[in-house]
């Protein structure tokens, strides 16, 4: 079983193999949300919990290095958009994605994530601390389609309980769903 595990995790550890960011809690400047890096693994558990179909797009809010959205283009093949504040992580992940070879498949955009269009996601992916979290659920509400999967890393919206959550590597994954009409 263990052997199993690391053979699905090997796509993704793959598809980062490229990422040159070293470990580390970084807010930068101005920035709501520190760096904080989400191993290959569970990138890879994010995008199957999310189950990120081929064609589909993929958003990242506060992508960082680029790692959820190269894998999404890489192992799942998708098109991907990153959103960042910071200049350096916006060139390292658009480098990551060069390395990795899909840069026609995946967009990096210096903008603030409360400015970012959204609204053509299939899946917005987040790792953003709870009170910037809850700042971004009503855009969430009201500009994304019914049936926009949401995947968090880590932290939940305080007044929308996940429709799932998993464990993996000892970290808890959520995922919602966007229902009709809004939620």
């Amino acid at each position: 079983m263990v052997a199993a595990l690391h053979w699905l995790a090997l796509p993704a550890a793959v598809a980062c193999w490229s990422c040159q960011s070293r470990p580390a809690l970084d807010f930068g400047a101005g920035l709501d949300v520190p760096y904080v890096q989400t191993s290959p693994s569970v990138v890879h558990a994010m995008l199957e919990l999310a189950h990120v179909r081929p064609g589909e797009t993929v958003i990242d809010l506060g992508c960082g290095d680029g790692r959820i959205v190269i894998a999404a283009a890489k192992d799942f093949h998708a098109h991907g958009i990153g959103y960042d504040l910071d200049p350096l992580r916006i060139s390292e992940a658009r480098a990551n994605a060069a390395a990795a070879g899909v840069s026609s498949q995946t967009e990096f955009i210096q903008q603030d994530l409360f400015q970012a269009p959204i609204w053509k996601a299939d899946v917005v992916s987040v790792f953003l601390l709870p009170p910037v979290m809850d700042r971004l659920l009503p855009r969430l509400r009201s500009e994304l389609s019914p049936g926009t999967r949401i995947v968090s890393h880590s932290f939940l919206f305080h007044a929308w309980p996940p429709d799932k959550a998993i464990h993996p590597e000892g970290r808890t994954l959520y995922l919602w769903t966007m229902p009709a009409g809004g939620k």
